[in-house]
Parts: structure tokens; C-alpha cells; sequence
């Protein structure tokens, strides 16, 4: 098992922060010794095949999981689940057109819902803080519209706001980009980009696509079968990294830009497909659940 800790000298305390953590499942152990500091402005992409304890991962820091062994802490605090240091923006899926649910509502669960549990009373107050979270996404047209009627990229804006209401000093993103097409990826990345570089926010990233996050990431945390690597993406994105840490022997090739992974066994690898079908086009991605 690879140890690897990235805690800074600047005196800062760090946005997140995992020393010698270990997450088991009975006699199954998803990652153990992983010692990982997320500074303030951060961007971190977490990547790795199905299983591998990607989605587990957000909810340690979510305080909905505790870890075996280890501690967790969020801006200086140990995890706890309702902090309000912490945004989440979940998985892109279409919700129902007949939701009598506007924008606006969608993203003032954000302020008073089950979620976070801020409970605020002042009605003025309460807007000012939803319009804010709306303005920040660019989602003023239509934050009054139903929310089943808008498309896949429009509905992502709002959850991203719906994660910016609590002013967190972490955005959690599980999958952001999941069946969004192209252009709109880009579009819900640029927001999530902009929001960490405009107020010190760390991103932890969840994907199984890269390629549109590319240019944005800082370092990068893989995860396969226990195993993990923690670095820039040139340092871990090698075929003899990836080759160690799948056990079998993996290809990465550099086209036109973009970064594919060849012999993971994955039809869709974290690093982009083998040939197949890019994200908004056609591809079903089955959902971490480790």
C-alpha cells in the first residue's frame, strides 16, 4: 500500500484533511494509510474504476460514513454530516416534468432543507442568499421555471447553486458530469473551475472523465482495488502507474488532447474509453456504490 501525505508548510490549515484513514467493508478494505491534504483552492480529481470507494470517500467527508481507523477533518474540524463547510453537487439525472418544483425551490434545499439544516427564518434574508447562489451559476432566466421542464445542464447549474448557498470552503461533486453532453460539461466545470479559484474553494472531483476536467485539475487521487496513487496528473497518469496499480499491463495514449487508458478492463475507463462512446452519447455509467 502506497502512503502518501501531502500536508504543505505554509501554515495554512487545509480544506480537508486524512491522516493514516482506513475505510473496510467487513473483510473488504477500500483504501487503508491514505494520508491526504486538499489545500484551499485546490482542485482534485478523484478517479478509478467502479467500486473502488470513490462515492464512499465524499461520504466520510460527507460525515455520513465514518472511517475504520484514522481521522477526517473539514477546514480545520473533524467531518460531521450538516457542516456547512461543505457544498455537495450529486450526480446529473433528469427529474420529473411534473415536479411542481422551480429553480429557486431546488436551490433553497440548500438553505433550510434536510440537508444542511441552516433554518433560516428571515424570509429577505433567505432570497438574498438563493438569488446570490443563482447569480454565481448564471442561472437567473430560468431559476423561476419549473425544474422538469429544464435540460440536463440547466438542472446541474441549479444543484451546483444549490451547493454554493452555505458559502462551503469544500464542493464536493460526485459525478457532475454524468450524461451531460459536451458542451455542457464544460459549462458545469468552467462554474465549479471559477467558484474554487474566485473564492479559495477545494473541489474534490469524482469522475470517470477526465478529459473535460483536464486542464483545471491540480492533482489527482486513484483509486483501484486498495491500492492508491496521489500526484499531478503527468505524475500518476503513466502506463507504468497505472500498470502497477491495476496489476496487469495498461496503455495510456495521448490523443489530439485528450488522455485514453488502454487495458484496464474497464469499458469506460477513468481516463477516458477504450474506443467506445464519449459521456452525452449514449454511454450508461453505473454509479459507484463501494
Amino acid at each position: 500500500m502506497t502512503t502518501t501525505s501531502t500536508t504543505t508548510a505554509t501554515g495554512t490549515t487545509p480544506a480537508v484533511e486524512l491522516r493514516e484513514t482506513c475505510l473496510s467493508f467487513g473483510d473488504r478494505t477500500l483504501w487503508s494509510n491514505l494520508n491526504l491534504a486538499v489545500q484551499q483552492g485546490e482542485f482534485l480529481a478523484v478517479l478509478g474504476p467502479n467500486g473502488s470507494g470513490k462515492t464512499s470517500l465524499l461520504k466520510v467527508l460527507l460525515g455520513q460514513l465514518a472511517p475504520t481507523s484514522g481521522s477526517v477533518r473539514i477546514a480545520g474540524t473533524p467531518a460531521r454530516a450538516g457542516n456547512a463547510n461543505v457544498g455537495y453537487v450529486p450526480q446529473q439525472r433528469s427529474l420529473d416534468e411534473g415536479l411542481p418544483l422551480r429553480g429557486r425551490d431546488l436551490v433553497g434545499l440548500g438553505v433550510d432543507g434536510q440537508r444542511w439544516g441552516i433554518g433560516l427564518r428571515d424570509r429577505a434574508k433567505r432570497r438574498a442568499i438563493v438569488d446570490s447562489a443563482i447569480a454565481q451559476v448564471g442561472a437567473q432566466a430560468y431559476a423561476d421555471s419549473p425544474i422538469g421542464s429544464m435540460s440536463g445542464g440547466e438542472q446541474q447549474r441549479l444543484r451546483i447553486a444549490q451547493a454554493l448557498v452555505g458559502d462551503p470552503k469544500v464542493l464536493l461533486c460526485d459525478e457532475p458530469l454524468l450524461s451531460l453532453d459536451i458542451a455542457n460539461q464544460h459549462r458545469v466545470s468552467d462554474l465549479i473551475d471559477r467558484r474554487r479559484r474566485q473564492h479559495g474553494t477545494a473541489v474534490l472531483f469524482v469522475t470517470h472523465e477526465i478529459n473535460p476536467i483536464l486542464p483545471l485539475v491540480d492533482r489527482v487521487l486513484y483509486l483501484v482495488d486498495g491500492q492508491f496513487r496521489i500526484g499531478t496528473p503527468d505524475e500518476v497518469m503513466t502506463a507504468e502507474v497505472l500498470s502497477e496499480l491495476y496489476r496487469t499491463e495498461v496503455e495510456v495514449l495521448h490523443v489530439r488532447g485528450r488522455l485514453v487508458v488502454v487495458g484496464t478492463g474497464d469499458a469506460i475507463d477513468a481516463l477516458g474509453s477504450g474506443g467506445g462512446p464519449r459521456p452525452g452519447e449514449g454511454v450508461h455509467h453505473t454509479e459507484d456504490h463501494a
